[in-house]
């Protein structure tokens, strides 16, 4: 249901942090454009006007759209240009976007606007984010743009409203644009010239969705973390790999901190005690690279978050004003592919997270291997245990890997072949948020796992962290002593993993939650 904003949020243009972005996705925030802006917000609509008023050709000012380019538009349809455009360009389809998502995509789309470079006028975007404040949010549909010439089509579906058409959604129900606007005492407004192009035009939704993907893959990353610790310590693993010296020596920023993670989520375990002087000398990859891989995922996931940090902060419509000088220039920065390919790294790191915690799943399962009953079960033959829990581990960590495929080497023409290059970032985006969902399943399925493992090594105990885990995990889901349906355990942990249960463990390594 959408809901009405409770909080206050200031936006300063160009620079929005993504503990920013993170409270504005996860909390309906009303939000206002910092008073100081407002000059160069209406200095670039005057040098539009007077662009205009001088007779000079501009693209999607003056001129058709894409292709269109060409074709001169007279003085007199002008503003009826900006909103045919955005008629024509609500050309969207798929499931709608959730409201948290159209509610950080407006944050972002006022954030670029507001710094003065699109020519467009305060209204417009004073509009989008007193809808948003009132709990009317534009309907998006989620498919439709290929991530270059702006995400147009869920844009155009985003702003349509503006004039009073498309539609919205307002305590849960959808009804006409109009409808939703008259219900929360606002109207619609009038577009200038350029004003519809500059609302269509940019990377916002693209963005958007990355940043999404980005929230949730850091709640399933840190609770891969603390499964690892937990599977490390019910096959009596050791933590000398997670030796600081190790990690020293390569170098890698990411490796180094994660080991020290694993090293404090052990530290006191009294099941490791129990076996520092076994004959062990090695312990499989799963366990003993853990660092080497959840590293290179994390500087993965930094990476990908500086970029889109950036972005979220861009003028990426297209043509720019530049009121000093009183020139508009034509220029691309609505191509999406430094969104594309981050995201790409994400679902790439993403996908290995599932990955290894899988082969840990699987480890567990092997008796011969990890010293515990076949199938973390007692009276296994009669019990199957985790047998199926595992199967079920390994369905999603394959159907991970084509997702992770790279959508930024996709490419297909549009607009006539002037488009001749497009990132599909949007796609690469989206799809995020499938990939989290089933890595958060397959580590939800090792944290039942691992937890059944060091409930078999009692009297030995482990860390009191990790037996703080396991407590939170009882709460929801009993030790499994006979079988029984395993779908509500798997489910109520996944949950957890996905409402950010477990990531207090890793919280500083986070790119949007660690302190500047």
């Amino acid at each position: 249901m959408s809901e009405a904003a409770h909080d206050r949020f200031v936006i300063r243009p160009g620079r929005m942090t993504l503990a920013d972005m993170r409270r504005i996705f996860h909390n309906p925030v009303a939000m206002d454009l910092n008073p100081d802006c407002i000059p160069g917000i209406e200095a670039a609509a005057r040098a539009v006007a007077d662009f205009v008023a001088r007779g000079e050709t501009a693209y999607a000012v003056t001129t058709g759209f894409g292709k269109l380019a060409d074709t001169r538009i007279e003085e007199d349809d002008i503003l009826q240009l900006q909103i045919n455009l955005l008629r024509s360009h609500a050309a969207g389809t798929g499931p709608l976007l959730d409201d948290d998502t159209v509610r950080l995509i407006v944050a972002l789309k006022a954030n670029g606007l507001a710094r003065g470079f699109s020519g467009i006028a305060v209204e417009p975007i004073t509009l989008l984010l007193r809808m948003v404040e009132a709990g009317v949010y534009p309907c998006v549909p989620s498919k439709g743009s290929v991530g270059a010439s702006g995400d147009l089509a869920p844009l155009a579906h985003l702003v349509l409203p503006l004039i009073g058409e498309g539609q919205v959604r307002f305590n849960g129900d959808i009804m006409p644009a109009a409808d939703g606007l008259k219900k929360a005492g606002l109207a619609p407004v009038t577009l200038g010239p350029k004003a519809g192009l500059a609302l269509i035009n940019g990377t916002q939704v693209s963005t958007a969705l990355a940043l999404k993907g980005l929230f949730a893959i850091e709640h399933v990353y840190a609770a891969a973390l603390v499964a690892g610790a937990m599977t490390a310590d019910a096959v009596k693993g050791s933590d000398t790999p997670f030796d600081d010296r190790i990690h020293a020596l390569r170098g890698h920023r990411g490796q180094a901190e994660v080991a020290r993670v694993y090293k404090t989520l052990l530290a006191g375990s009294g099941i490791r005690e129990s076996h520092m002087d076994c004959d062990r000398v090695q312990d499989p990859y799963s366990i003993r690279c853990q660092p080497q891989v959840m590293g290179a995922c994390l500087d993965q996931m930094r990476h990908a978050a500086g970029i889109l940090e950036i972005e979220a902060n861009a003028v990426s419509d297209n043509p720019l004003v530049f009121a000093d000088s009183g020139e508009i220039l034509s220029g691309g920065n609505f191509h999406a592919e430094p969104v594309a390919m981050v995201a790409d790294n994400l679902a790439v790191a993403v996908a290995e997270t599932g990955a290894l915690s899988e082969r840990r799943v699987a480890l567990m399962m092997d008796s011969a291997m990890s010293e515990l009953p076949p199938f973390l079960i007692k009276h296994s033959g009669l019990n199957s245990g985790f047998m199926i829990a595992q199967v079920t581990a390994a369905a999603l960590a394959s159907e991970n890997k084509p997702l992770a495929h790279p959508a930024s080497v996709d490419s297909l023409p549009t607009s006539a072949n002037q488009e001749d290059h497009v990132s599909m970032a949007t796609h690469a985006a989206r799809r995020l948020g499938d990939m989290a969902e089933n890595t958060a399943g397959i580590v939800a399925v090792e944290l039942l796992c691992a937890a059944q493992g060091i409930d078999f090594r009692a009297p030995l105990s482990t860390s009191d962290t990790l037996a703080g885990v396991i407590a939170d995990i009882r709460k929801h889901v009993p030790t499994l002593d006979n079988d029984r349906e395993m779908a509500p355990d798997i489910q109520a942990v996944t949950e957890m993993v996905l409402g950010g249960a477990f990531t207090d463990a890793a919280a500083q390594l986070l790119p949007s939650m660690a302190a500047p």
